[in-house]
């Protein structure tokens, strides 16, 4: 059979549906839950900080500081990204050792330790629980998006590898989308029900523990990791059909016999080994980019071009409601359009129209008192930007971390571009309102630089993946080293080209 009949053969293949229930099981409690804790936090600000100055007065019987009150909710949610930073670092550890699903219906223990400890809160008078809660919901988050990409990236066909792996996306803005608007005045955010609203992180890890059981560990991992055959052809006929997946046997078997006598590798281990060290670079600088592209200064710019819009301050809740399905909707049209278009073509793409927002929204900040109809532009340069980010780099990264790994690495790498995705998104909170300070709306700019930066490194570096073996993504990046190499050995004037990093 050769190559275009492969391709050809590809293309029609559907995802079974215990294929998509198990995605769905396993996104419930992972990345729909980072989503969600991070947008149900804006809701209740007022009131929580209400409820600190409310304790701290009964304890002390004078008001808060209003810096000391800053401070404290700074530290409830930025404890957050800490949290994250520390799951992310252990959950491709515990992947390799307790497997993707049953790392997974672990990880809910913490959310529900959180959702404990937030309620118990208010009856107790005690608001340093919320810090504590907040955090265990950060390592929640953290290992949910470091193992919960591992598990889809594994369990689905090669064919559909890009689309199901765009799960991850889909229930991260799904969770974005569902804390804006259960933080509505009509459902749960008026000032007496932040408390239920913060325990609602309960309710996705309960649902993951009543469906996921339902659905079998990674087949990847039952036969590489741990010499499974029996387990592994019995998922697999779960997954993908008694008939359909000899493929993807001869695959991993491919992977196995490549894998034997190879030890998952530490991350440290990641860094040392030559061969892996453009596919570290990309997945430090993808990871890194994610969170430094600008998107975080959009949501923040968000409120004040509305109210610049005319947009009284009650209806703009319903407004940033519109930010999350849009984003939502992006999503999903990336899953529609990641096997047909490849990878590469979409996040270059995204970061491209990135850079083109950016000079709109700088020039319509700039001269947004030239006309009554500015405000209304800067408005479309938001929703346009969100839409570039949701079609490439918010789709297409976690998906690039699975593919660009084999077996042995995966687990490490997702630790290493997990942790650099948290520190990243920690240093843009804590840097941000000064960069803002100090350069206003030319802030954008230097998001311009890096986004046009990052194409540029994606297109020279990054090989398309789509219907690629993780075996052969891996030796196209080692034969693009070896031609480096010979080009190296031509003569003086290549050898500069070749420097190692």
């Amino acid at each position: 059979m050769d190559s275009n009949e492969v391709s050809a053969e590809l293309k029609k293949e559907r995802p079974n549906k215990s294929l998509l229930l198990a995605i769905c099981a396993a996104c419930i409690g992972g990345t729909f839950q980072y989503g969600y804790n991070i947008s149900i936090i804006n809701a209740p600000t007022k009131s929580v900080q209400n409820f600190i100055n409310q304790t701290w007065l009964e304890r002390y019987d004078e008001d808060i500081s209003e810096q000391y009150l800053t401070l404290l909710w700074s530290n409830i949610v930025s404890i957050f990204t800490i949290g994250g930073f520390i799951g992310a670092s252990i959950g491709g550890t515990l992947a390799i050792r307790f497997g993707r699903k049953g790392t997974l219906m672990m990880n809910n223990a913490f959310a529900l330790l959180a959702a404990l400890l937030m309620g118990l809160s208010y009856p107790t008078g005690l608001f340093e629980l919320l810090i504590v809660g907040r955090f265990f919901t950060g390592v929640n988050a953290g290992i949910g998006i470091c193992v919960q990409p591992l598990y889809l990236g594994e369990i689905a066909p090669r064919a559909l590898r890009g689309a199901m792996a765009m799960g991850t996306s889909i229930f991260i803005t799904g969770g974005i989308l569902t804390g804006q608007v259960i933080g509505l005045n009509e459902l749960l955010g008026k000032e007496e029900h932040w408390p239920i609203l913060l325990c609602t992180t309960c309710i996705p890890a309960f649902l993951q523990l009543i469906i996921l059981p339902w659905f079998p560990e990674s087949p990847r991992y039952l036969l590489i990791d741990r010499g499974d055959d029996v387990g592994c052809r019995k998922a697999m006929k779960q997954l993908h059909g008694a008939d359909n997946f000899d493929r993807e046997w001869e695959d991993m078997e491919r992977e196995r016999v490549s894998a034997i006598g190879i030890k998952p590798k530490k991350p440290w281990q990641l860094f040392m080994d030559r061969s892996l060290r453009w596919q570290v670079l990309t997945i430090i600088l993808l990871n890194a980019a994610q969170q430094l592209n600008g998107i975080n200064a959009i949501y923040f710019y968000t409120d004040y071009v509305f109210e610049e819009a005319g947009i009284p301050d009650v209806n703009i809740p319903y407004v940033t409601v519109g930010t999350g399905a849009c984003e939502c909707l992006t999503a999903l049209t990336c899953g529609m359009l990641i096997e047909s278009l490849g990878r590469k073509v979409l996040i270059i793409g995204g970061y491209t129209l990135m850079a083109f927002w950016c000079i709109c929204f700088t020039l319509t900040l700039t001269f947004q008192g030239a006309g009554l109809w500015m405000p209304y532009l800067s408005m479309g340069c938001v929703f346009a930007f969100i839409l570039s980010f949701g079609l490439g780099p918010g789709g297409v990264t976690n998906i690039l971390t699975t593919e660009l790994f084999t077996q042995t690495s995966r687990p490490a790498a997702y630790m290493i571009g997990g942790s650099v995705n948290w520190l990243s998104f920690f240093v843009i909170g804590m840097v941000f309102p000064f960069i803002v300070t100090k350069l206003q709306q030319y802030c954008f700019l230097v998001f311009l630089v890096i986004s046009v930066l990052v194409a540029v490194y994606i297109f020279l570096v990054v090989p398309e993946t789509k219907n690629k073996t993780f075996l052969e993504i891996h030796t196209e990046f080692q034969s693009g080293d070896k031609r480096k190499a010979s080009k190296a050995d031509d003569g003086p004037r290549t050898t500069l080209l070749s420097t190692p990093l």
